[in-house]
């Protein structure tokens, strides 16, 4: 047993050491009195008690603080004060008199006539407000305005007055936060007390070896303090890319691998390249403010005028054998800016820009897009898209299929679902699909399809078979990250993305 204990004073740390004769039921006097923050007095408490020489009791009490607002009516006093201050010089005033005089905001303007006529210190009537309070009631001071003086208090140890003012201030904006103490309580073990009882101020032992201990042989006839390996450390997280990040750049590592470039466009690009050279007619539903974020403003389309001559004509009168839309295109409303709604409005450039003796040739994006939707645990206005187009005389449906499937393999997904849909730019079109094993349903990706002559003809002179798709990524990775939320992806909870696995390598 001695020698037990001989064991555990040869692996006392030093600030063990400081707080062993000092140890309380509560933590804040053990720091007073061992002249330690609290961080290394918690620290010191964990590895004495791994070594049995106390116990430890935890418990965790809510605790209301003084919020941003809080902090600024501390100082200036609360709206409704500024307010009785104000009718106390004038006795009444018209409402749109006493919001201006008080330099109030209408949120506080509001809550400040609210919190008076409660109290019966004013009424409001025929668009004008009036002092009703006595000179008593106006110099005394008001329950939440002790109450705010009073804190940080517990939620659980209020007096019934300051239950009454937490009641009338808890939903005002930014006056209170409240947050979650935890509590700990010490209590020692037999063991504990012959060591704290033992003398500890005598042989003292080398902590870490140093270049000067190893220079100067200082190490020769010391002892090394005991290590306990078993004891539990805090838990390190290394740097690391966003999730998100990782998982964008495995996508990238398959696409490179299968043999396609990567393009890249902007966010912010004309009607024209969204809608217009895919296709889409101008009374389109998915062009109104439902679908799609317009910016405020129009530009010159960046395309060469042989380009927007013939998507204006393929709209018209269309090409090949198509009979186009049929109405009268209008340039202007092709230079209407907007957040692009999907990655394709890419694919429509970079196909405008390619030359006979570059194809065949295969290119892939992964990049932002924007919708007006409504948000849900599905939906998001904004989130990525992967886009792939092949240029290809020998292309066909079969290849696309084939191109996906690959592509979601590696991707780790296995059950995946096509469908025949209608997309305006493509013919034949497919609707990819994925199971969501824990929803137990087929969660909707995007769509997928080979362009039709009306896109293909424009922008490259002839008829290609084209190859396109554009599934959305943000749903994709949901699954593999086990988030059963989208907007989950980048609420950038510290916790989550410590603990977040890497995407597979």
């Amino acid at each position: 047993m001695e020698q037990n204990i001989q064991k555990i004073i040869e692996s006392l740390s030093p600030i063990e050491r400081k707080i062993l004769p000092h140890l309380d039921r509560d933590i804040n006097k053990i720091c007073a009195k061992s002249s330690l923050d609290r961080v290394s007095v918690t620290r010191a408490l964990g590895y004495l008690k791994n070594k049995g020489l106390i116990n430890l009791k935890s418990s965790k009490e809510a605790i209301i603080e003084i919020g941003v607002n809080g902090a600024l009516y501390k100082k200036k006093g609360l709206p409704e004060r500024r307010l009785l201050r104000l009718l106390d010089e004038k006795k009444y005033l018209f409402l749109q008199d006493a919001k201006k005089f008080s330099s109030l905001s209408d949120d506080e303007f509001k809550a400040s006539i609210g919190a008076l006529k409660k109290k019966a210190f004013a009424e409001v009537s025929g668009g004008k407000i009036t002092l009703i309070a006595s000179k008593d009631e106006i110099i005394k001071k008001m329950p939440e305005e002790m109450f705010i003086e009073a804190l940080p208090l517990g939620l659980e140890n209020l007096t019934s007055e300051q239950e009454y003012a937490f009641e009338l201030l808890k939903n005002r904006k930014d006056i209170l936060q409240i947050s979650e103490a935890k509590e700990i309580e010490v209590g020692i073990t037999e063991l504990g007390k012959r060591i704290a009882n033992a003398d500890l101020s005598g042989e003292r032992f080398i902590e870490q070896m140093t270049p000067e201990i190893l220079k100067k042989e200082l190490w020769k006839g010391k002892k090394f303090r005991r290590y306990d390996v078993e004891s539990s450390v805090p838990s390190i997280y290394g740097g690391k890319r966003h999730f998100v990040n990782q998982s964008i750049d495995y996508a990238r590592k398959i696409w490179t691998e299968m043999g396609f470039k990567e393009m890249a466009g902007p966010l912010i690009t004309s009607s024209f390249w969204c809608f217009d050279a895919l296709f889409q007619p101008q009374d389109h539903p998915a062009r109104e403010m439902a679908d799609t974020l317009f910016i405020n403003k129009s530009s010159e389309i960046n395309a060469d005028k042989k380009i927007i001559k013939a998507v204006k004509e393929s709209h018209e009168n269309g090409v090949g054998n198509s009979k186009g839309w049929n109405y009268e295109w209008n340039e202007e409303v092709a230079k209407r800016l907007v957040l692009r709604t999907h990655t394709t409005s890419v694919s429509a450039e970079t196909l405008s820009k390619l030359l006979p003796k570059q194809l065949p040739a295969k290119f892939f994006a992964i990049g932002k897009v924007f919708r007006n939707e409504t948000v849900d645990w599905s939906h998001g206005f904004e989130f990525n898209q992967t886009e792939g187009i092949v240029i290809d005389k020998n292309a066909n449906f079969r290849h696309l299929l084939g191109y996906l499937k690959e592509f979601f393999k590696k991707m780790g997904y296995e059950k995946m679902r096509f469908r025949p849909c209608y997309y305006p730019y493509t013919e034949p079109s497919v609707e990819i699909s994925f199971w969501h094993e824990e929803k137990k349903i087929w969660l909707e990706l995007g769509g997928a399809g080979i362009f039709r002559p009306e896109v293909t003809i424009p922008l490259l002179g002839e008829n290609i078979p084209i190859l396109a798709w554009g599934p959305g990524f943000d749903r994709m990775i949901m699954a593999y990250y086990g988030i059963k939320d989208l907007r989950e992806l980048y609420k950038n909870d510290l916790n989550q993305l410590r603990k977040m696995k890497y995407w597979m390598k």
